[in-house]
């Protein structure tokens, strides 16, 4: 059994579980809201929030990150659940999770991973990732089409990195009994 030091604190299985599943939800309200509002991709129909440089248009992704890969739909949906289960294991199993800040940004990973998965298995009714938000600029430069599970995604990997160059290593080491008396 795990002494008090080294168990995943409660509040850890909070923090993620909590951000995994509201970061979903709001992911799966987002494309279905936008959907039902602009349609499916093809009718040209955009809403500027910042016309020419921001707004929403529907489209759709078979592939990965700036669309590469497409049509390999299954294979990204392999990946996902293979890296939800990594990361599953890592936080709970080898209490990875005692550190606030590693939950929180795989939390919000989880959450991208769980609501471009839904799309990926076609639960929707297609196999393909409903993306929505528009990024431009003077219709030159255009960002490819995302959504909130990869704004997730990112915002999560973005903490991780900062989390890896700001993080004192010797804090997450357990202290060694035979220095505890000196």
């Amino acid at each position: 059994m795990d002494s008090p030091s080294t168990a995943v604190p409660i509040n850890r299985y909070v923090w993620f579980f909590g951000l995994a599943i509201v970061g979903c939800g709001v992911d799966l309200w987002s494309k279905a809201a936008v959907f039902a509002w602009l349609g499916m991709p093809g009718q040209n129909r955009y809403f500027w929030l910042l016309e020419p440089y921001v707004g929403f248009q529907t489209s759709l992704n078979q592939g990965a990150l700036f669309g590469l890969g497409q049509g390999y739909t299954s294979l990204f949906a392999i990946f996902s659940v293979v890296a939800a289960i990594g990361i599953l294991c890592w936080l709970f199993a080898f209490k990875a999770a005692q550190d606030l800040m590693l939950t929180i940004a795989l939390g919000l990973i989880t959450g991208g991973i769980f609501g471009n998965l839904y799309d990926r298995l076609g639960i929707w009714g297609q196999p393909a990732v409903r993306d929505f938000i528009l990024f431009q600029y003077n219709h030159e430069w255009v960002w490819p089409n995302f959504n909130i599970a990869d704004a997730l995604l990112v915002c999560g990997a973005a903490l991780m990195l900062w989390h890896s160059l700001t993080a004192n290593p010797e804090a997450s080491k357990p202290a060694d009994s035979s220095e505890a008396g000196t």
